[in-house]
């Protein structure tokens, strides 16, 4: 017979005394243990499964980066491209699409496919027949730096270009007008790369349009 264990009420108590046997006790443990358990996987099921640091006690949740999707790239609304538009809406669209990317996390792999899809109009026409001429996987696995350029030489033509350099090169800071000579000086830089094969170059065309004082 197992012992007994028991539980004396005071004389003046009227509590009956109660006896839990070695058996008895083992089982509520076991039950206290299995209610822990099970509240635990349950905390688990609803809170997503957490790990935590080694020694630590501090929960960490780890989140892996969704990846961008079509839908996820338009809803940062890029500028749409016609190529009737001239030689400022394709900087503008250069440019409102490099922050598209950035905003929206947009990979690598999927910049010209994305972008490509802002194109209307006859810039969707010379887009079509470019994929047509070299292949659907040759057009796709261009980078935006090529693009640019492609698209570049397509909407400003040599003569177009020349007359942005002139301007660019003779570039000066209208009355305190900074602002706006910062501006422009950005727009033409992206347009007329050859002028400047070396970064300290721009530099020196840049600070030549500054005033005096500012210089």
């Amino acid at each position: 017979m197992a012992p007994k264990r028991t539980t004396r009420a005071n004389p003046a108590d009227t509590t009956a005394t109660t006896s839990v046997t070695n058996a008895q006790l083992k089982a509520m443990i076991d039950q206290g243990v299995t209610d822990a358990l099970a509240a635990r996987d349950a905390d688990r099921n609803t809170n997503g499964d957490d790990s935590h640091n080694s020694g630590t006690g501090v929960r960490r949740t780890e989140r892996v980066a969704r990846e961008c999707t079509y839908p996820d790239f338009m809803k940062c609304q890029p500028l749409n491209f016609k190529g009737t538009e001239g030689v400022v809406e394709l900087i503008q669209w250069f440019e409102k699409m490099e922050t598209v990317f950035s905003i929206s996390n947009c990979s690598v792999e999927n910049q010209i496919k994305f972008s490509t899809c802002t194109l209307l109009a006859g810039a969707l026409t010379w887009w079509n027949s470019h994929v047509r001429t070299v292949g659907h996987d040759v057009a796709y696995a261009m980078t935006w730096t090529d693009l640019k350029k492609k698209m570049t030489d397509k909407y400003c033509p040599r003569v177009e270009i020349k007359k942005l350099e002139a301007e660019l090169w003779n570039l000066k800071v209208k009355g305190t007008d900074v602002i706006g000579y910062n501006q422009r000086f950005q727009e033409l830089a992206l347009l007329c790369v050859r002028m400047f094969p070396e970064e300290s170059k721009k530099i020196e065309r840049y600070v030549g349009g500054l005033p005096d004082m500012i210089q």
